[in-house]
């Protein structure tokens, strides 16, 4: 599998993208496309307009054209790979496809997103059926609009567009969370994702179970699990929030946070680290929110377990350096 699908997909539900336009959606809904979740199929399952998919199908074209399904980014940025999936279309994908962004301001109509400037991210390529289609991408733009195009129609299961968010510092708070993955934070390593992904961490929202979250397996020796997260931004933390919502008999016991500004020290120097929270206890299944006295400004943080278990959800709230978030956003627009 490509290296770029190990980052956020920006079109997800999961961040908040949307199917806006859809020139025809007759046997299933675009909606689809972004859906976080994998797509499913139950063979001989038909309603009044036939057997139902799990993606967005058109009907059969009888004159020439294509069909066209235009994405909302939940979270805009830069795109680095395309996953058109195909799964359980057989008989029925479409031979080609293209993919083309769009870089616009506010919450553009049908009638503006048709007069944009759409930049092509993904030629015109055949596709195969039922398979993960993954088209990598050349491209340092910032992108808030994805339009797929299928040639000439048939279905499609989940469109992935993996990239690194780039948020509009004019619409962020003086304070936010800087650990979020819908304002570019990413997991920077780990000691162990046995049963659960550390990403879980950082994504919105609530964890709507333990499989929402990060757990590691039952460690056997004197040491401890940890996560390390990249910030979105250089930040002044203030607020820490420990979730281990849904882990009862397999919360860890107690945790710490140490921070490093990596620009002027060593991830692998011990001594470069500062801490951000002393070792707290821990309880199951409750959202910890802990106060963070003032400290340097930090690019990572790193969360250590003790001694193993699962996490739910990690929060970081601090004071961004503004000119690093400007910077970056100029440079990509």
């Amino acid at each position: 599998m490509e290296e770029f699908t190990l980052l956020p997909d920006l079109a997800s539900r999961t961040f908040g993208g949307g199917v806006v336009f859809a020139n025809d959606e007759f046997f299933a809904a675009a909606d689809h496309l972004v859906e976080p979740a994998r797509p499913v199929f139950a063979p001989r399952t038909f309603g009044h307009k036939g057997q139902v998919y799990d993606g967005w199908e058109t009907r059969r074209r009888r004159e020439p054209g294509h069909d066209t399904a235009i994405i909302r980014l939940g979270a805009p940025g830069i795109v680095h790979g395309i996953d058109v999936d195909t799964a359980f279309f057989t008989g029925n994908y479409p031979p080609h496809a293209s993919v083309e962004g769009a870089a616009l301001e506010g919450y553009p109509d049908p009638i503006q997103l048709a007069e944009a400037h759409w930049v092509a991210l993904v030629p015109r390529s055949p596709l195969v059926g039922d398979s993960q289609n993954l088209f990598p991408v050349d491209s340092s733009q910032r992108y808030t609009h994805i339009r797929l195009n299928i040639y000439p129609d048939g279905g499609v299961a989940r469109l992935r567009v993996h990239g690194e968010v780039v948020p509009d510092p004019r619409l962020l708070p003086s304070v936010f969370d800087v650990a979020a993955a819908e304002y570019g934070a990413r997991i920077a390593g780990c000691s162990n994702m046995f049963y659960g992904h550390p990403q879980n961490l950082i994504y919105p929202g609530l964890a709507r179970s333990m499989g929402d979250g990060w757990e590691t397996s039952r460690r056997r020796d004197d040491g401890n699990d940890w996560v390390l997260v990249q910030l979105a931004v250089p930040s002044v933390i203030e607020l820490a929030e420990l979730d281990t919502s849904h882990f009862k008999g397999n919360a860890p016991g107690s945790a710490t946070l140490r921070g490093i500004d990596a620009r002027t020290g060593l991830l692998d120097d011990p001594t470069d680290w500062f801490d951000l929270l002393p070792q707290v206890r821990l309880s199951p299944d409750t959202r910890h929110r802990f106060g963070v006295s003032v400290v340097p400004v930090a690019t990572h943080v790193r969360l250590d377990i003790f001694p193993d278990g699962g996490m739910a959800r990690l929060r970081l709230h601090g004071r961004p350096d503004g000119a690093v978030l400007r910077a970056r956003f100029e440079a990509v627009t």
